[in-house]
């Protein structure tokens, strides 16, 4: 099957029960994402498909025919960092760093779901689009958890990237 991963082209034969995570980690080399919890419970695999976030450990790659995927390698552009990672490293949004990748990638899919409008179903009236500010940003991030507990840099990072 082929797969675009990062802006490239892959031809692969895989087993019918192979996760995106382990075909990304074990037979691309692209390490960024991390195995966590293998239940995706905790975010730090989280890469984008077709621009939106998803836990690579619940997705078989055999079902991603004709989508994109980006990984937090591929987020930097002719060697400039995203913005979103910037403003990790500005913040000092990471301390282990374990589960940086999957909030960087969590946060671009966040910041493109409010940026569309999307509502938040828990802190928010549906039908309406909340103002993203600090706890509309921890809400619409909860699906990541860090260990280290970096979580006022990780807001303070998606702030400045956001321009708030």
């Amino acid at each position: 099957m082929s797969l675009h991963i990062n802006g490239e082209l892959h031809t692969l034969e895989l087993d019918t029960r192979t996760s995106l995570l382990d075909l990304l980690r074990e037979r691309l080399g692209l390490t960024g994402a991390k195995k966590g919890c293998d239940h995706g419970q905790c975010g730090a695999c989280t890469v984008l498909v077709d621009g939106r976030r998803a836990n690579a450990c619940l997705l078989l790659a055999v079902t991603l025919g004709g989508v994109h995927v980006t990984t937090i390698e591929g987020l930097a552009s002719d060697g400039d960092l995203h913005p979103l990672q910037a403003a990790f490293v500005a913040q000092d949004g990471f301390q282990c760093g374990y589960c940086t990748p999957g909030q960087i990638c969590s946060a671009v899919g966040m910041l493109a779901e409010a940026e569309a409008g999307w509502p938040s179903h828990a802190t928010a009236d549906v039908t309406a689009t909340p103002a993203l500010d600090a706890d509309e940003i921890r809400e619409r991030m909860s699906g990541n958890i860090c260990r280290c507990g970096a979580y006022p840099n990780i807001v303070a990072a998606i702030e400045e990237a956001a321009g708030l």
